[in-house]
């Protein structure tokens, strides 16, 4: 039934039952919009949330940004929008006081910050903080703060984990390690072996050998969710894989290092691995485990922001875009959530589609669907 033929049946009942269907149509609408993830957003006013969606006021007519400081409208007034073009072909307009069809500070902020990022990655040398805030046309103390607050890194950290990227490209083309150290901008052998030893966990001729040499420690253990391998080097916990099949879960380690020597765990080992079984199962205690978390600048920053999602709670992929300050990167964010290897300690389970339903997850759904029930009732 449409809307107006709903109005006209509601006007021919008598008064009492007319207003009587007329709140019970209301408080539907309500609870449709109170139960959507993106209403607490609203209530916020969560900046990060700009530019992920917008909502619309059916009494005033107008769309908003999430922040937007106007009077908090009813939320059974309230309808949710993708993207600008769907709010306006709704027949909304943009409200005056968010201007949501504009560019706002904090969108502005991100360009910025998205600017300096490219910069430091087409840079030879890493560029001091003092030229990135040159070029960002602010202060150096403003600079590291909205680039930590924005990305999840300071400059200096993102800036090495892109050279570390680089460093395993060029290591993996390169005919040689000679070749691989000025392809990846180093100008001094020292600085490069210096540098490859602390970001790969050993020499640049052994990572290229497929980790000859490497001593990787792992044990399969069973949980609730089926098969668990950990895996550690000598930096941190470095894979947590879950699966049906042990074997399987073996290979997939044995995979990243082809030449590795892989050796089951003693007692101190088993007792950590007990630490990540009594994580997955009781999310609450906390998991206070040194990391080896390798990956590329943009996944790290994915990872990092990851972290500091709460248990019990989700985000989208758009919103975990926006939070890093790349908001039309939302491929790219799923990408990075798929090549986690750290299952439960990076908690890729916890981002979800827009609407709220569970995704694709690397482990399997229904694995996902536990996870998110557990923190839930934790």
């Amino acid at each position: 039934m449409s809307v107006v033929a709903m109005n006209r049946e509601i006007r021919s009942m008598p008064t009492g039952k007319s207003k009587d269907l007329g709140k019970e149509a209301s408080n539907k609408t309500a609870t449709k919009a109170e139960k959507d993830r993106r209403w607490q957003s609203i209530l916020t006013r969560d900046k990060e949330a700009d530019g992920s969606f917008f909502y619309s006021v059916k009494t005033t007519g107008v769309y908003c940004r999430p922040s937007c400081a106007a009077r908090l409208a009813r939320p059974e007034n309230v309808a949710f929008h993708e993207t600008i073009e769907h709010a306006q072909a709704a027949g909304f307009r943009p409200c005056k006081r968010c201007k949501p069809d504009g560019v706002s500070l904090t969108e502005q902020h991100k360009e910025v910050i998205e600017d300096v990022c490219r910069f430091i990655e087409s840079s030879e040398e890493e560029p001091s903080l003092q030229e990135l805030a040159n070029r960002a046309t602010m202060s150096t103390y403003h600079l590291h703060r909205l680039f930590k607050s924005i990305t999840g890194l300071t400059p200096k950290a993102y800036a090495q984990a892109h050279r570390a990227k680089r460093m395993r490209d060029e290591l993996a083309r390169a005919g040689s390690v000679t070749e691989a150290m000025f392809e990846a901008g180093f100008n001094s052998s020292s600085r490069f072996y210096e540098k490859t030893n602390s970001v790969l966990g050993m020499t640049p001729t052994d990572f290229r050998k497929g980790g000859a040499k490497v001593e990787i420690r792992f044990a399969v253990a069973e949980c609730s969710l089926g098969s668990i391998l950990v895996a550690q080097s000598d930096r941190g916990i470095c894979a947590i894989l879950l699966g049906d099949e042990p074997d399987e879960l073996a290979r997939e380690m044995q995979d990243r290092f082809p030449n590795a020597s892989f050796r089951g765990g003693d007692r101190e080992f088993e007792k950590l691995v007990a630490k990540v079984v009594s994580f997955v199962e009781t999310p609450g205690i906390g998991l206070d485990l040194p990391l080896d978390v390798r990956g590329t600048a943009f996944q790290q920053r994915v990872w990092q922001a990851l972290r500091k999602v709460p248990a019990g709670k989700t985000v989208s992929y758009s919103e975990l875009a926006a939070l890093i300050g790349s908001p039309k990167a939302v491929r790219a964010v799923a990408g990075a959530c798929a090549a986690n290897k750290l299952a439960v300690a990076i908690p890729c389970h916890r981002v979800v589609r827009n609407d709220g339903d569970i995704s694709g997850y690397r482990w399997g759904v229904e694995r996902k669907r536990a996870l998110l029930k557990r923190e839930a009732n934790a």
